[in-house]
């Protein structure tokens, strides 16, 4: 099965609908799927539920889906640093499913990994746990979360084969690789595609079979959501 498109809104034909569930992998703007985002937004795709640990900046990574109003709920664990994001939730325009963060990764590898649900004492006895079955083990008491299975999966990694073998890069392993394993269908984007049989097996992070389609990005702009700089010490002098 051919798996190397030429470009994003190709790798994306026939996978999107409205009202669909998306995974977005990445931490913050570290290892996001930029070119796939920017596809699913030139496509108009609407009443998307996209499934992140944040969600993005004004004008950047998820944000751009925000900005045309393509995204009707987030589940994630962090938002703080979206005004757009703000504004929609108060203003009734979007829903929010907020998790704790460790609860939103083991929600995602439990769906990659067939898991339907799993219990954790993270949220008992707060907003969070309301409305969520509720067991005692032992002397603790435990929520039940579900697991997450998305319709779709957009993934950003740092080296490909053409088989869907990725390595990602530092942080962003944080949500992509979970992320891969949970859709119905994975779309990759990386920064370099090599033949099969040039990566380190042991070096591999996900393998190809979690993976459908996947293109070969350039132009990666790799935002900073806060940059934070020192002067140097020989600038200090």
């Amino acid at each position: 099965m051919k798996k190397v498109y030429p470009d994003a809104n190709s790798a994306l034909d026939g996978l999107l609908f409205d009202g669909m569930m998306v995974m977005a992998g990445g931490f913050g703007l570290c290892g996001i799927p930029e070119h796939l985002i920017v596809a699913i937004r030139d496509s108009g795709t609407k009443n998307i539920t996209a499934v992140s640990n944040n969600a993005g900046i004004d004008g950047e990574g998820l944000g751009l889906l925000l900005d045309t109003h393509q995204i009707t709920k987030m589940i994630s664990s962090y938002v703080g640093e979206n005004k757009t994001f703000e504004k929609q939730f108060l203003d009734g325009e979007l829903e929010v499913e907020f998790n704790p963060q460790g609860t939103l990764a083991e929600r995602i590898r439990a769906g990659g990994a067939g898991i339907p649900a799993f219990y954790t004492k993270t949220g008992y006895g707060t907003q969070i746990g309301e409305g969520k079955e509720a067991r005692r083990f032992g002397d603790d008491h435990y929520i039940m979360e579900t697991g997450l299975v998305a319709d779709l999966s957009i993934i950003k990694a740092w080296k490909g084969d053409t088989e869907g073998n990725l390595i990602y890069r530092k942080t962003s392993r944080n949500f992509n690789a979970p992320m891969a394993t949970a859709g119905k269908a994975t779309v990759v984007e990386v920064e370099e595609l090599v033949e099969v049989g040039e990566l380190d097996p042991d070096m591999i992070h996900t393998p190809g079979i979690f993976v459908q389609r996947i293109i070969e990005g350039d132009n990666f702009e790799k935002k900073i959501e806060q940059l934070t700089t020192r002067p140097r010490p020989e600038a200090a002098e």
